[in-house]
């Protein structure tokens, strides 16, 4: 159920990386490819449910008789395709502006992410975005869509979690944002406490805090 959401109440902005913040598309979905067909799967199933998940998490449903050790040589391959392939992986429309808007406004924000850190430095670097805080996968113990990954972003910016505004594109994320407590802004037509059609709605939703004087 979607809650009115007054933005002088955001104290803080946690935004997803892949599809929210970093155009990475193409690369995800080359990895996966070239991973699906390697352990002799149907690539489109496998597209279908990777976005937003771990990369384990994913193995694990899509490989249901394998062991732990070999769910995570099958992840960590899928993350070994992906690392180097950055030609195309650019900032989301809209990422840059609504980066500066928070800093302006004096919004703390950060990203938390599903990729590993060396996934996630190496596409927010080719995108341009150096975030104060990052929070991967390998800082929680459970993945999305468990909120532990936005309630430890919350707790070191020392903001109380119902202040807090999620920004994601998958139906994990989101899950994990109202498992959180936080209010969610959802982008690629997914359902939120908002609904974006881009970064740049959001960057003209918290415009008015400044002229309002809610942040200096």
């Amino acid at each position: 159920m979607r809650r009115p959401l007054d933005p002088a109440t955001i104290a803080a902005v946690l935004l997803d990386m892949d599809g929210t913040l970093v155009d990475s598309d193409g690369s995800v979905e080359r990895a996966w490819t070239t991973w699906s067909r390697e352990h002799g799967l149907d690539p489109a199933p496998v597209l279908a449910v990777a976005h937003g998940s771990p990369s384990d998490r994913t193995v694990r449903r899509l490989l249901p008789a394998l062991d732990d050790a070999a769910v995570a040589a099958a992840a960590q391959r899928q993350l070994d395709l992906q690392y180097d392939d950055l030609s195309d992986v650019v900032a989301a429309p809209g990422a840059h502006a609504l980066l500066a808007a928070l800093d302006r406004l004096g919004l703390p924000w950060a990203v938390v992410t599903s990729a590993d850190v060396r996934l996630a430095k190496a596409r927010l670097g080719a995108a341009g975005i150096a975030p104060s805080l990052l929070v991967t996968v390998e800082d929680v113990r459970v993945g999305k869509p468990d909120p532990e990954g936005y309630l430890r972003a919350a707790a070191r910016l020392r903001v109380d979690p119902a202040a807090c505004l999620v920004v994601e594109d998958s139906e994990p994320g989101l899950a994990a944002g109202r498992a959180a407590g936080m209010r969610t802004a959802a982008l690629r037509g997914l359902d939120g406490d908002l609904r974006l059609a881009d970064l740049g709605e959001l960057t003209d939703l918290l415009a008015p805090l400044h002229v309002r004087g809610r942040r200096t």
